[in-house]
């Protein structure tokens, strides 16, 4: 026990810690927005004087207009003297101050709620941003480990907390702080008394704010971990929706939605439990605040130190005093809310892409296509080796066949030539020069890459076949489409090129989505091509008219092809055979890999001849 009560300290200061660490990012990340901010506080602020003044009608209409108190001396002269005239006069000053205040007080309020949602909404989607843009430069072991429904969940669920924090949360904490002191100091000169009552209760409400703050903030990290697990859930299920049916584990499914959605709502049950037990001893601890207060005042009033009126005004501002301190106590549960969110997405922006790009990397127009692997191994985060001590080398325009079983490292190789990852050991050049000395940017506009699996976006087939090019003309797109052998198919459409292919391309057949995908590479004009085995997943018919546009497509390109058997690529310049990861037969591995079934390379570039 002794053990636990000495660490708690030591927790409590390191969550300190981080809160400030948080808060200081949180204020970084909105700096383009300060003078917007510091606009919002000064708009907000203003309330604190419009609400001292609501209680002055009340005053004005009970000891001027009902009783007797004399008027201040210095409106004696701008008043009527006798007496009927002065109750009315006085009585139309109170109700008219008490309708200009309501209307400033609204006025004020329509105004700070319309800046505040656009403050609010421009810094939340300035952090959206760049957790989106530094996500998609995160390296593709990341999303392999991470899954894409985590970092989806940050950035469109856990980025709003920069707007909990600073413009829900934090202004209106920092704006009710100021009205607080402002009813305080005016509380005190009325009745210094009942000021020291209404001050009573502040430790004990700081007290409950803090011990409930450290609570909340546990249940809501814990929640938004829940909430992201229901949501990866529904991800995974409806992204693989055809498996699913396939399979009819629809129950299955839904049974796992259902239990991830009921951790989350006992977590939520347990975060409503501690708000509103907050709220309770908050709402108790004022109401006895308010009672001493009231006896007091009466026993005031009853002794002649306090008129009706001042106490009526006393009980107002006691009211008023209460309802910042109120505020402050829930915007301190909305920022611990915050807070917690707030981990989730600078934890994201601390990862650091293992493919990273030199401080002076070399710049890359148009490569000619020479690749040499050079004992080139690799091998996932915490797994097995996939690679071991690969060499080749493939000549400008050669078309190279890559076979191997499932799990021999065929894609890896792929994937470390587009440096999606590096290599654990040896290096890999292109036209002579190791890959990671090249811009990243300019590395990838050198190749194509045509999938067994085509990915189409939703949107267009013109927008589709653009992705290469955004910048390409109508013209160029059709050009493209021909190529590919796409254009009659696409021109049978109700609507051509503007037809919309439906979520990931699944209004269209396999071979149409595949044909766009050579159409998208044909618009590309890479110089180094990857064609992952294309018409396996389609019928011969279609099969003819794809293996036709890819040796338009091939021509005068270094192209990879990558099948499961080496009887698939006789049309290749040079085979290559893997299995578990390393060059098969030992004929292979002692002779240069380039120099087997080697044939001349193809002429130059088709392409470029045409334009």
């Amino acid at each position: 026990m002794a053990r636990h009560s000495e660490g708690r300290p030591e927790q409590e200061h390191l969550a300190a810690r981080q809160d400030s660490a948080i808060l200081t990012r949180v204020i970084r990340q909105a700096r383009p927005y300060w003078a917007n901010l510091i606009g919002l506080l000064v708009l907000s602020v203003a309330a604190a004087p419009l609400a001292l003044l609501l209680p002055l009608p009340l005053k004005i209409a009970v000891d001027y207009v009902i009783g007797s108190k004399p008027v201040p001396a210095f409106l004696t002269g701008l008043l009527p003297s006798d007496k009927p005239s002065l109750a009315a006069t006085m009585l139309a000053m109170a109700a008219g101050l008490l309708v200009l205040t309501t209307l400033l007080l609204y006025v004020q309020s329509l105004s700070v709620t319309i800046f505040q949602t656009y403050v609010g909404e421009r810094v939340v989607l300035e952090f959206r941003t760049v957790l989106f843009q530094h996500v998609q430069r995160l390296s593709l072991s990341y999303h392999d480990q991470s899954g894409s429904s985590d970092s989806n969940y940050r950035i469109q669920y856990d980025a709003p907390c920069i707007q909990y924090i600073l413009v829900t949360g934090g202004l209106p904490l920092f704006t009710s702080v100021v009205t607080l002191f402002g009813m305080l100091t005016v509380t005190l000169f009325m009745d210094w008394q009942l000021a020291l009552i209404a001050l009573a209760v502040c430790p004990v409400l700081f007290s409950l704010t803090h011990v409930y703050g450290a609570r909340l903030r546990r249940q809501w990290h814990e929640l938004k971990m829940q909430e992201s697990s229901a949501m990866s859930v529904v991800q995974e299920a409806l992204g693989a929706i055809r498996v699913v049916k396939a399979f009819g584990r629809e129950e299955h499914e839904q049974q796992r939605f259902t239990d991830r959605s009921n951790e989350r709502l006992r977590s939520e049950l347990r975060v409503a439990y501690l708000g509103g037990s907050f709220d309770l001893f908050v709402g108790l601890t004022i109401a006895v605040g308010t009672a001493v207060a009231l006896v007091i005042g009466v026993w005031h009033v009853q002794a002649g130190t306090l008129t009706v009126g001042s106490l009526l005004v006393m009980m107002a501002y006691l009211a008023q005093i209460y309802e910042p301190l109120k505020a402050i106590s829930r915007k301190v549960g909305d920022v611990q809310s915050g807070l917690a969110s707030a981990e989730r997405p600078f934890a994201l922006l601390e990862e650091v892409p293992e493919v990273a790009e030199r401080a002076y990397p070399r710049p890359l127009d148009r490569a000619l296509g020479a690749i040499e692997f050079r004992n080139v191994s690799f091998a996932y985060p915490q797994g097995q080796e996939v690679l071991h001590r690969i060499s080749f080398t493939v000549t400008p325009g050669t078309r190279a066949g890559i076979a191997g079983r499932t799990g021999a490292g065929k894609s890896t190789i792929m994937n470390l030539l587009m440096r999606f990852y590096d290599p654990s050991e040896g290096v890999i050049l292109l036209d002579g020069v190791m890959l990671q000395d090249y811009k990243l940017s300019d590395l990838r506009k050198q190749f194509s890459v045509v999938l067994q699996d085509p990915v189409l976006f939703s949107a267009t087939i013109r927008e589709n076949i653009a992705y290469a090019n955004p910048l390409a003309t109508e013209e160029q797109i059709t050009q493209a489409a021909k190529l590919a052998n796409a254009h009659e198919f696409i021109i049978s459409l109700p609507e051509r090129y503007g037809t919309a292919v439906g979520e990931r391309g699944m209004r269209l057949s396999g071979g149409e989505r595949q044909r766009i995908s050579l159409a998208r590479a044909f618009l590309k004009d890479a110089p180094i091509l990857i064609l992952d085995e294309p018409t396996s997943a389609v019928d011969v018919k279609t099969e003819a008219a794809i293996m036709e546009a890819m040796e338009r497509l091939v021509e005068g390109r270094t192209t990879f092809m990558i099948a499961h058997r080496l009887s698939t690529l006789e049309n290749c310049d040079l085979r290559i055979e893997l299995e578990a990861g390393r060059i098969a037969g030992s004929q292979q591995q002692s002779v240069a890999v380039s120099s087997l079934e080697f044939r001349p390379a193809r002429a130059a570039n088709f392409l470029l001849q045409r334009n």
